[in-house]
């Protein structure tokens, strides 16, 4: 027995140094976070369905505007504002693709007031002991598919969410550290302004 508790001490001692495990994130703690800056700006790396990888900077002004400005030599650009997503792509000569925001997930963590805690909103809440994640869908229109978002504890940070489209394709978006607050101009999420430019 003796033998025993000196084969112990030893892990005891690391099991007591080691940081603890953190908790799940509480629904409401998430949506405090998402509430808590109107705009950020940062680096993302996108992965495409196809393998692709894609990196760039991401501008978010909330409620419902966000721009995903690719690095060179790649020149597609991805915003969403007044209330329509419009993707320019550099090959096409006939402008933007546009969709209404409310048609894709995203439009969940562009609301002017996130909560998570709404009926039928979050159908998946985990936590592997570092990070939380969840999976939302608007409750309204759960046929346009979800999001996964995935945050850090502590402090609460968002890093990386996951789309899932209508067709079951993913694309996920690992973001870089974001500097909230400060002021983003309105033209970065002017889509006619930004089709004029183009043209």
């Amino acid at each position: 027995m003796k033998h025993f508790r000196h084969l112990l001490a030893p892990v005891l001692l690391v099991a007591m140094t080691m940081p603890a495990m953190a908790e799940k994130v509480s629904l409401k703690a998430l949506s405090n976070y998402l509430n808590s800056f109107q705009t950020a700006k940062g680096a993302f790396t996108q992965i495409n369905s196809d393998g692709t990888i894609s990196t760039g900077t991401i501008y978010i002004k909330r409620p419902g505007r966000v721009r995903f400005e690719y690095n060179p030599p790649d020149n597609s650009l991805v915003m969403a504002g007044g209330s329509q997503v419009a993707i320019f792509d550099p090959k096409s000569n006939s402008g933007p693709e546009q969709y209404p925001l409310a048609r894709t997930p995203l439009s969940i963590i562009l609301e002017r007031n996130v909560d998570f805690t709404r009926a039928k909103m979050v159908t998946g809440h985990t936590s592997d002991g570092k990070t939380t994640t969840i999976r939302a869908q608007d409750p309204e229109r759960p046929d346009i598919g979800n999001i996964q978002l995935v945050f850090t504890s502590n402090p609460v940070e968002l890093r990386q969410w996951v789309i899932t489209d209508n067709g079951g394709s993913q694309t996920t978006v690992v973001l870089g550290e974001l500097t909230k607050g400060g002021n983003l101009p309105a033209s970065l999420f002017n889509i006619v302004q930004e089709t004029q430019k183009r043209q």
